[in-house]
């Protein structure tokens, strides 16, 4: 038989460089990218606009696009009703934001992909998030929901302006002005109660299923630990990172985490892996492991690190932003695997050991999760301790540990040759910026310099690709193209990564950086009137209405973020007007924090931060010298969040802290030793040369 030498068509998709736009350049939808082009097409031919946006691993967009968008007769619908246009949410946020936003107001739902019909002049009135083909359960499908919103088009402008109308007037009350007052003590306390109500003592986590990590609300629950001693609010975090570990969201062959668990037990994951997922999970092993030093969070720090680097790794050193959960159109099938398969490739004792330890069952172990039927295949995941089950082998313990991590790699060599789930290969300027700050800070916690030299790497690629020589900071590096300039979210990440680098290697170069970049972002994005930081800069294009928002979602906010940085700069410059900044925002956002605490975990680790007691400690001595690295390790071995560290070492960082930190000019060497300055909420302490002198300054003794 021949082979099938035919081409597929493309449409205009096809010259774009977005991933999730490319899969669609096949699609006999008459696709355009989001353009003046597209929306003048949709004036001049009076047609509504069917806006699609969602991202390239997201698994209900490819079902979508498999079931409607690759369909003639559904394409068909659209270009005759339509002008179509795709947009990735990776790459264009802050449209996708304005138009979520809109979707929660008609539906009460979000999620992706989401579907906006709209007028040529982008006012929305229709909105959706996945569309069956055909209408099922008293859900329209695209075949009669299209003919109907062609009709209402032509034949029922009033209806529509209508809807036109309730939207807009609800928008606008999201952006009315809000009574503002200054947090306190009591909103990480209220956030903290809310937290620790939805706690599942069982399984570990918040609430039921589906469930989902959500770290930083681990951060703050820490942060509440070291403000009260509360021993509960440790266990919560304990009990949560080692529930984790232990379930199917975790890649147990591979590492890394999965994007969420489909139960409350973390068994079944969406098997999706997204780049800040693992940043803001390495922040959080980190953290409790510089508390409870359990050797597992430092273990889960080094696999999510090997992740990371093997998987989502540039050639360039900058990190890709997600693998797909699908591969050969099947969720997770790259992920799991039959009994058989796996006693077809360890011998017997590893085999042994490992379908016990892993709950390998020869009928699977979970079923479909619509059916509920059983699916013959396993998701490794562990319910008991290694040593019990070596224990019961009659195993030692420690050649039970070297049997199940000859076992894993094996699987691993076996799963290597597997057809790959699909890896988006676009770098995200704020994405990046996350998992630098969280190699940084992992890498001096765990005093492991591949950690940090990864975070410099990548930080390097930013600043060559994505930091013109205009000094204008863009969002999106693509296949040698390089596009959007940068949000709130790409300014206030790369500004945390610079400042937890300079942490990591004293090199003023990042410091100084990270002050330039925090007074473009304010110049930019401030809000003079209410305070706080748009999504949008002042170059942007005008869309619905100009977004500020600090929930802290998927990803911590840019408004939490910044604020964070803003008490970190203030600290580190010794300016105290970033603090002032820092302040405003906590204020603008200040009744919302009210309605929803726990909503807001990450602007509320800023605000314990802001509240102290704090610490701001310049260290005077040779980098290179014992008593120097002492000192050094001395501090980042302990959980010391609301610490801010300059060193004065070389000549160099010397005369650049100058510069940068004027009040760090007097702040010199005793008797020719390493020397400890501590200042303790702006009141300093006398300089000391023993290290336990210091940290009792420190509140550590």
């Amino acid at each position: 038989m021949a082979p099938d030498n035919k081409v597929k068509k493309t449409n205009r998709l096809a010259d774009e460089k977005s991933p999730y736009l490319l899969q669609h350049a096949t699609n006999p939808v008459d696709w355009y990218a989001w353009s003046d082009q597209a929306f003048e097409k949709a004036k001049k031919e009076d047609k509504p606009i069917f806006l699609s946006i969602g991202y390239s691993t997201c698994h209900w967009c490819h079902v979508m696009a498999h079931e409607s968008f690759e369909d003639k007769e559904v394409a068909r619908l659209m270009n005759d009703t339509f002008v179509n246009i795709k947009v990735d949410r990776e790459e264009r946020p802050d449209i996708d934001g304005v138009y979520m936003q809109v979707a929660q107001m008609i539906t009460g739902r979000a999620g992706w992909p989401l579907t906006i019909i709209m007028t040529p002049d982008k006012k929305p009135f229709f909105a959706g998030t996945y569309i069956p083909k055909k209408t099922r359960y008293n859900t329209p499908g695209m075949l009669d929901l299209i003919p109907r919103i062609g009709q209402l088009w032509k034949e029922d402008r009033n209806n529509i302006d209508d809807v036109i109308q309730r939207v807009e007037n609800a928008l606008k009350e999201t952006q009315t002005d809000k009574t503002s007052s200054d947090l306190s003590e009591n909103d990480i306390i209220a956030a903290f109660s809310d937290l620790s109500q939805r706690f599942d003592d069982e399984n570990g986590g918040f609430g039921s299923a589906p469930k989902f990590p959500s770290p930083h609300n681990l951060l703050l629950i820490l942060r509440y630990w070291k403000r009260t001693g509360d021993a509960w609010a440790l266990h919560m975090v304990e009990k949560s990172l080692i529930e984790m570990r232990k379930g199917g969201i975790f890649d147990h062959v591979g590492f890394g985490f999965h994007r969420y668990s489909t139960d409350a037990h973390w068994l079944v994951p969406h098997f999706e892996k997204m780049l800040y997922d693992q940043a803001s999970l390495m922040l959080a092993y980190t953290e409790a492991y510089q508390i409870s030093k359990n050797p597992l969070f430092a273990q889960v720090v080094s696999e999510i690190y090997e992740y990371v680097t093997r998987d989502l790794m540039s050639p360039e050193g900058a990190f890709y932003p997600a693998e797909d959960a699908d591969s050969e159109g099947v969720e997770g099938k790259f992920y799991v695997w039959s009994k058989e398969e796996i006693d077809t490739i360890l011998p017997e004792e590893e085999r042994s050991l490992f379908t016990r330890f892993y709950n390998i069952e020869p009928d699977g172990n979970f079923q479909e999760e619509a059916t509920h039927e059983e699916t013959g295949l396993n998701i490794p995941h562990t319910t008991v301790e290694l040593e019990d089950v070596a224990n019961s082998l009659v195993l030692e313990f420690e050649y039970a540990r070297a049997s199940i991590e000859r076992a894993r790699k094996a699987l691993f060599n076996v799963r290597e040759k597997r057809i790959r789930p699909h890896r988006d290969e676009k770098i995200l300027t704020d994405w990046n910026g996350f998992m630098i700050s969280a190699l940084a800070r992992a890498g001096v916690a765990m005093n492991d310099s591949r950690l940090i030299d990864a975070a410099e790497c990548a930080m390097s690629f930013l600043l060559d690709h994505l930091l013109n020589e205009k000094g204008e900071l863009f969002h999106r590096y693509s296949d040698g193209e390089v596009a959007f300039r940068a949000f709130l979210d790409d300014y206030a990440f790369i500004i945390l990564g610079l400042l937890d680098l300079y942490q990591a290697t004293f090199k003023p170069r990042y410091l100084e950086l990270a002050k330039r970049l925090a007074e473009d972002m304010l110049k930019n994005f401030w809000d003079k009137e209410d305070g706080g930081l748009y999504f949008t800069g002042t170059y942007a294009e005008e869309l619905l209405v100009r977004r500020k928002d600090a929930y802290d979602g998927a990803m911590p906010s840019g408004n939490s973020i910044a604020m964070l940085s803003f008490i970190i700069l203030a600290r580190m410059l010794g300016d105290s007007e970033f603090e002032d900044y820092a302040n405003a925002i906590g204020r603008s956002f200040s009744a919302d924090i009210d309605s929803a605490h726990s909503a807001f975990s990450m602007m509320l680790v800023a605000l314990d931060f802001a509240l102290g007691p704090s610490f701001e400690i310049v260290l005077a001595g040779n980098p290179e010298h014992e008593d120097t690295l002492l000192m050094l390790q001395a501090i980042r071995q302990r959980f010391l969040p609301r610490k801010i560290i300059l060193l004065r070492g070389t000549d160099t960082q010397s005369q650049a802290l100058n510069k940068l930190a004027p009040f760090t000019k007097y702040h010199l060497p005793l008797h020719d030793k390493a020397t400890a300055h501590v200042c303790v909420d702006h009141n300093c302490k006398l300089p000391t040369n023993n290290v336990e002198q210091m940290l009792k300054l420190l509140g550590e003794t």
